[in-house]
């Protein structure tokens, strides 16, 4: 049984670097599309390299994705950095806000998607987003090595999760317990 076990591990870890290296390949090609450049969308690639667009984020989300950055920075120093691209699983996610600690970003810095991702990674939801998306993408950013993800929901009401229960919500964030719970325009 260890045995088998061991080998299902090979395969998962085998599995990962095929779909980093693609997700390499596949977002620097993003990246250098200067007629994907001018498109007002949000571009995310799925884990065969399909490109995926949604529309730009109104003025609220943008409000709330500062907002959260902001404070983020203010309270743990590091690096926040907005629209964060993380290779996943399933093709490179950009996360509204992502917080490296310096020591993490050291290691990344140089990565066009980051192949760990941040400590905290940061969605501000849309109306169109099912919950079901933002669980898949939670897990996602998990995996990639995030050890919380946060939600800002529409009535700017923060939910908190950590890599050790991804499905289960917590009263506050583990790495940053100071965040408020509701982002308001008052600083």
């Amino acid at each position: 049984m260890a045995s088998a076990t061991s080998d299902i591990a090979r395969l998962e870890q085998n599995a990962r670097q095929e779909q980093t290296k693609l997700n390499r390949v596949r977002w620097a090609k993003v990246l250098a599309d200067s007629d994907l450049a001018k498109l007002p969308y949000r571009v995310e690639t799925n884990g065969m390299g399909q490109i995926i667009m949604t529309p730009p984020a109104s003025g609220g989300h943008s409000n709330s994705q500062g907002e959260i950055a902001f404070r983020i920075r203010q309270m743990l120093g590091g690096r926040t950095l907005p629209e964060c691209p993380v290779s996943t699983a399933d093709g490179v996610k950009v996360a509204d806000v992502g917080w490296y600690s310096e020591e993490r970003f050291a290691v990344v810095r140089e990565q066009q998607a980051f192949e760990i991702a941040p400590e905290i990674c940061v969605e501000v939801l849309s109306p169109s987003n099912t919950t079901e998306e933002m669980a898949a993408k939670r897990h996602l950013y998990f995996e990639a090595g995030a050890e919380e993800v946060w939600l800002c929901d529409l009535e700017s009401t923060m939910q908190f999760f950590i890599a050790q229960q991804p499905d289960f919500r917590i009263s506050k964030s583990k790495l940053c317990p100071q965040f408020p719970l509701k982002i308001s325009e008052e600083a």
